[in-house]
């Protein structure tokens, strides 16, 4: 068992010196070459009998530490300096997604197996990213495998989305919508992609303050856990991640917690641990029979909210380039909001669209719990 944990818990630093070494790897993303050792573990036969508690105990307490740690550094008041045209943006699509995940749920949803969590999932996915999908897996009670075959599904669907936000995009959206209303700073030069994010993680002068940001997010999972016990067993975990994540949201607005260094790349190794340890639990043959489903759950979902969000555009007068950083923002998560950035040679839509991105990791949980709940309940 001791190996196993060992593994578990390693199996990050390899993940992210594949994607820091090979070009290629690092174009899957961390998570899905999560995804794939956890996959090739489980049901390679090598885990050991009594597994199954290691993997409870350890998806039950990385995401907990996950959150707050990603949401340390969150910078909600930038909400505020936002330029219209991007809050509306925004706006228009938190609405898309949440109204497309509505009427995929009641047209293919209702039929799939916990269809009403996969709407959560989704709503959690293509409003905020990974993460939330992570937490909101927890909240939920979602099965293993209802989990990844709902991530695989984004995977696949998201490698099309992309490609034509990338190449066919511009040029649709640029027909029907106004041009920029943001103009390009003449001679500035400024990074649109950066580095590793990850490198130096390691380095005394920064693992000295990012061990007090993780002593902090214990802090808040305990005190959060405290709470949750006066409420009753069906609600705990749902009002143990709510806590969680508005208690380290609060947090964020104090600058010295803000200003803590690589706290967001910390609560991803957490999430590459979880996504490792779920994915050796799932059963592969499972994976491919359910998934035709619920990746024309998705599909309708990501290219339905583009389309509505397009529709809702042109009646707002929102423009065609921010169209497109709010779209990757919120169906592919902040990170994705550079490399589009550089694809459109517009350097000034990264901060809003790094800001639209963060909004999103911030309302997933609440949206995605939200929506689970209602349609459960119908």
């Amino acid at each position: 068992m001791v190996l196993l944990v060992l593994f578990y818990l390693l199996a990050p630093f390899l993940v992210l010196h594949l994607c820091h070494r090979f070009k290629y790897v690092n174009k899957l993303g961390a998570v899905v070459v999560a995804y794939v050792l956890g996959v090739l573990l489980g049901n390679s036969g090598w885990l050991p009998e009594g597994s199954a508690k290691v993997q409870e105990i350890m998806t039950a307490a990385t995401i907990p530490l996950a959150i707050p740690l990603m949401l340390f550094s969150t910078r909600l008041n930038e909400v505020f300096k936002l330029a219209r045209v991007s809050l509306v943006s925004l706006l228009l699509g938190l609405f898309s997604v949440v109204l497309m995940v509505v009427l995929g749920y009641f047209w293919l949803g209702a039929s799939l197996d916990e269809g009403h969590k996969v709407a959560g999932l989704l709503v959690g996915l293509y409003t905020g990213g990974t993460p939330n999908l992570a937490a909101l897996k927890v909240m939920l009670g979602v099965d293993d495998t209802v989990y990844l075959v709902t991530h695989s599904a984004d995977l696949v669907i998201g490698v099309f989305y992309l490609f034509f936000l990338l190449s066919a995009g511009p040029r649709v959206f640029g027909r029907i919508l106004p041009a920029s209303y943001v103009g390009e700073p003449e001679g500035e030069e400024g990074p649109i992609n950066g580095g590793d994010p990850f490198y130096g993680m390691l380095k005394k002068q920064i693992l000295r303050p990012l061990s007090k940001a993780l002593l902090l997010a214990v802090l808040v999972v305990v005190v959060s856990g405290a709470v949750s016990l006066l409420v009753p067993d069906g609600a705990r975990m749902a009002v143990l991640m709510l806590l969680i994540t508005s208690l380290a949201l609060g947090l964020s607005f104090l600058e010295p917690v803000r200003r803590l260094p690589k706290t967001f790349e910390l609560g991803m190794y957490f999430v590459l641990v979880f996504s490792v340890v779920v994915a050796s639990m799932a059963d592969i043959s499972q994976l491919l029979t359910g998934a035709l489903d619920v990746l024309y759950y998705v599909a309708w979902v990501v290219f339905g909210s583009l389309l509505l969000q397009l529709l809702l555009s042109r009646w707002f007068k929102v423009d065609a380039d921010t169209l497109i950083i709010t779209s990757a923002a919120l169906l592919c998560s902040p990170p994705f909001v550079p490399v589009v950035a550089a694809a459109l040679n517009k350097r000034s839509l990264v901060v809003p669209g790094l800001t639209i991105g963060i909004v999103g990791y911030a309302l997933g949980n609440y949206l995605g719990f939200l929506l689970s709940w209602l349609l459960g309940s119908l």
